[in-house]
């Protein structure tokens, strides 16, 4: 070959066509299909969801607005106020206008226990004992308990001796007084036996079977809701039969200087109206859903006394 002559350029193989294929995946990598659910937050029932919102009654507490603790704190100083302003008002017009007490040596002095005695029992001590559950919003339950009971039992003495006092005041009387005739000796006893029965088994079951195992847990709780609607009757009746008996009072004895408007009528008729006062108050409070213990408070409760 002569050495001038140029080499030709050697044939280059065709490029290969771009493929558009994916690669197929290897064979130990999965389907996404076959890959477990990524993990989730665990679903919690309705009564651990509200365990979780509120681990404390305190903190259920703290999400009332300005306007609900002002609601509360009102109507809670202005059923404080009629309950003790009742009884401050009952002993200031027996003392002022009806001359004090006295006992079986003077019979129309007697008589004057009766209103007092009464208004602090049925009243005065029972309408605390009912509040308790609204105004002792950061002690345990058990306490809210014992103080109710203990209101209860201090509400026990002052009926017995008051209604001791009326009777002797109309059988040592001249001539003697008839008993039990008006309609508010009948409304005192209803009122008296609803109490009777509501402090026997409010203490039976309550306080009793609470040293007991938690097989009584359910019955208590079951019980609760009846308790609660007695007692508010109870108090109810109670103020019922108060405002009869100021009626009657003020008619036996002002006569027909009740229609002038003397200030001892005055006084009777401001009481009267502080005691109907009271009723609107405490019924609003009790019925009132947001002024009742949270139910987690109730459950701790609950499992509390079932350790006992």
């Amino acid at each position: 070959m002569d050495s001038s002559s140029v080499a030709p350029v050697p044939e280059l193989a065709p490029i290969a066509e771009f493929d558009k294929t994916p690669p197929t995946p290897p064979h130990d990598e999965l389907p996404m299909d076959d890959l477990p659910p990524p993990p989730s937050a665990p679903v919690l029932p309705d009564d651990e969801k509200k365990r979780h919102r509120s681990n404390s009654y305190e903190e259920e507490e703290g999400e009332w607005g300005c306007g609900s603790w002002f609601e509360y704190a009102l109507v809670v100083t202005l059923a404080s106020v009629l309950l003790v302003g009742s009884l401050a008002l009952t002993l200031f017009w027996v003392l002022y206008y009806r001359e004090g007490f006295s006992w079986n040596e003077n019979p129309k002095l007697q008589f004057n226990l009766h209103p007092v005695l009464m208004v602090a029992g049925f009243i005065t001590f029972s309408g605390f004992s009912i509040l308790l559950y609204r105004i002792c919003r950061c002690c345990r339950r058990l306490y809210v308990k014992l103080f109710h009971t203990i209101f209860h039992a201090l509400a026990v003495p002052c009926v017995v001796v008051g209604f001791l006092a009326v009777l002797d005041s109309h059988n040592l009387a001249t001539p003697p007084i008839p008993n039990f005739y008006s309609l508010h000796s009948w409304l005192g006893f209803i009122t008296m036996g609803l109490f009777a029965i509501q402090f026997v088994v409010g203490f039976f079951s309550f306080l009793v079977l609470l040293c007991c195992d938690s097989a009584t847990a359910s019955f208590r709780a079951a019980l609760v809701p009846i308790h609660a609607a007695f007692g508010l009757t109870t108090l109810m009746l109670a103020i019922a039969t108060c405002l009869t008996g100021l009626t009657e009072k003020a008619v036996f004895t002002l006569g027909p200087q009740y229609s002038d408007f003397i200030e001892e009528g005055v006084v009777i008729n401001a009481l009267g109206v502080s005691l109907a006062a009271l009723a609107i108050v405490v019924v609003y409070i009790v019925t009132r859903d947001k002024f009742r213990v949270s139910p987690m408070h109730n459950q701790v409760f609950i499992r509390a006394s079932a350790d006992l």
